[in-house]
């Protein structure tokens, strides 16, 4: 109740909007989780310039990202810091979010806009993975979309609209991705035998020829509150490779979401905990096709999803004690679906975990969370963080040995020079002692495709019993272009569907060839062993290339 009564610290009587000018009534929306904007202001919280960002708590709104820059001003012109690359980057931002940095002045909150429209070609030659629940991935954290062996290619085009304390956002694509073979009668028997499901597979998978809505919702701003619904995307975690928990590897959920959007303080003895957010949301996943209940296995025709689908809920609270050091706790839980009607007192089960049968009461499929991450003062910016989640109702807190765990550093600055930066993140989902199943965490016996959304999955790439790491390294031409070499390696236990291991390596980079329109390259080179889907060993190249435009900002 208390962590509840934190997060809707909303005060009960009724309130009356103030006048558009007062910013803490403007809305405005979520920053896209693949902006480069992350990365610029990541470094400048690494550097010590941004002291109340929450780095797992994202997307971030625009007026959000606004008052981090002013932040970023008023510690500079304390220290009377010369850093000319932090300069660079305070530029380029205040230009992007100018009618915000305004807003915050006094400006109305008035505007449409069309934020992006883009294109993007990926060819892979040679077999590609696509099924992350079970093996693995080639292309991950792509808010779910399909990319299979041949040409997949995406045409975009993102806008917003803001009034007052109400915005909308959409962001739609063309999406195309080749068909793919089935899976053999070997590797069926032994994914139904590990999923506890018997199914008879389609024949072959069809292309995917579809205009698909990534994102779109429409929000109300209050008090620093901003309620929004509709399709979203949520990054739960400070990893760049993923969060353990929610990322954006999977397609957004269509959600009702209630967010802190700024940081506050909380009064008498709780102000030791220093600024904080919260965020809670309640959604319906999509794809599911095999539930199971007390008498029997839900009946279940092959490629057609049951109704209703299962709903999710999660809430997640951080915490800022000092300018160096955030730590967060979070909470996840899938409930409903045929045979468990969405009720108020079900909701209220899963809610408060009242109860633990598998029957009528059930209160869901629950994970939880709890993440930190801590700047080390004067060591060139060195970022630690650390990730970790627990199936059911077990904490990471009380049983770090029964948990998955991620763990990572960043240096914003390699010593030496200010254009290098570097990142490395490894975890582990395999726990020899603490496994009720093979392919235990992510799974579920009652949902049986788990934690995912239409077949990926919503937390980290590392999947089901396995142990992964990626590292990073940027050389950054300026604040919006980079050139990134990548590596990533991920081991899975031969108890799970007799193992197997990939490797990826890759450089991409990013150009601004006008004042409005960007490039971005990428090839990868895979290799992966999976003896359930190849003899031998398998290789994959993937390249592609993105072309990005976007206009000047619009109506005010």
């Amino acid at each position: 109740m208390l962590v509840l009564g934190v997060l809707f610290g909303i005060p009960m009587q009724a309130q009356k909007f103030e006048e558009s000018r007062n910013p803490a009534y403007m809305a405005s929306p979520w920053v896209p989780l693949d902006s480069w904007v992350y990365p610029a202001l990541e470094k400048l919280t690494a550097l010590g310039y941004v002291q109340t960002s929450f780095l797992s708590l994202r997307p971030w709104t625009r007026m959000e990202c606004a008052r981090q820059i002013e932040e970023v001003d008023e510690l500079l012109e304390t220290s009377r810091s010369q850093d000319d690359d932090v300069k660079r980057i305070l530029a380029d931002l205040r230009n992007e979010f100018a009618p915000e940095i305004a807003r915050l002045n006094g400006e109305r909150n008035v505007e449409a806009s069309v934020e992006s429209a883009y294109t993007r070609f990926t060819g892979i030659a040679g077999p590609a993975l696509s099924d992350d629940f079970h093996f693995g991935r080639t292309v991950v954290n792509d808010y779910g979309r399909p990319n299979r062996r041949g040409a997949n290619e995406i045409v975009g085009l993102s806008a917003f609209a803001n009034a007052g304390p109400l915005a909308v956002y959409g962001r739609a694509e063309y999406q195309h991705a080749p068909g793919a073979p089935a899976y053999s009668s070997t590797v069926v028997e032994a994914i139904s035998k590990s999923d506890f499901r018997l199914y008879e597979p389609p024949s072959a998978i069809d292309p995917y020829n579809r205009v698909r809505l990534v994102e779109g919702y429409a929000a109300l701003a209050f008090s620093d509150y901003q309620l929004s619904f509709g399709r979203q995307s949520l990054w739960w975690g400070p990893e760049k490779g993923g969060p353990l928990l929610f990322s954006n590897n999977a397609e957004p959920i269509t959600m009702l979401r209630l967010s802190r959007v700024k940081p506050q303080k909380l009064p008498f003895f709780l102000s030791w905990l220093g600024p904080v957010r919260g965020e809670f949301f309640i959604g319906q996943l999509g794809g599911h096709q095999f539930l199971h209940t007390q008498t029997a296995d839900y009946p279940q025709t092959p490629g057609v999803t049951f109704s209703p689908q299962p709903f999710i809920h999660g809430q997640k609270l951080s915490f800022h004690p000092t300018p160096n050091f955030e730590f967060s706790i979070s909470r996840t839980t899938i409930f409903g679906g045929p045979g468990f009607p969405f009720t108020i007192s079900r909701f209220l089960d899963s809610l408060f975990s009242r109860g633990n049968s598998f029957g009528s009461s059930d209160p869901g499929d629950r994970r939880s969370g709890v993440d930190f991450t801590f700047r080390i003062p004067k060591a060139s910016g060195l970022t630690l963080y650390l990730d970790a989640f627990a199936e059911d109702e077990i904490s990471p807190i009380a049983y770090p040995d029964r948990s998955a765990i991620l763990a990572g550093l960043y240096l914003p600055r390699v010593p030496g020079t200010t254009k290098w930066d570097f990142r490395l993140e490894g975890g582990y989902t395999d726990l020899h002692g603490f496994l009720h199943f093979p392919g235990f965490f992510y799974a579920n016996v009652r949902y049986l495709e788990g934690y995912t959304n239409r077949g990926y999955l919503l937390g980290s790439w590392i999947g089901r019993q396995g142990i992964g790491m990626q590292a990073w390294t940027n050389y950054w031409l300026s604040p919006r272009n980079s050139v990134q070499f990548m590596w990533r390696h991920n081991q899975v236990d031969r108890q799970f569907l007799s193992g197997g291991n990939q490797q990826d390596f890759a450089v991409s980079a990013t150009w601004t060839v006008r004042q409005n329109i960007d490039i971005s390259p990428k090839l990868q080179i895979e290799r992966w062993n999976f003896p359930l889907l190849s003899a031998g060993p398998e290789r994959n190249v993937s390249g592609s290339v993105q072309f990005t435009y976007r206009p000047k900002r619009g109506a005010k």
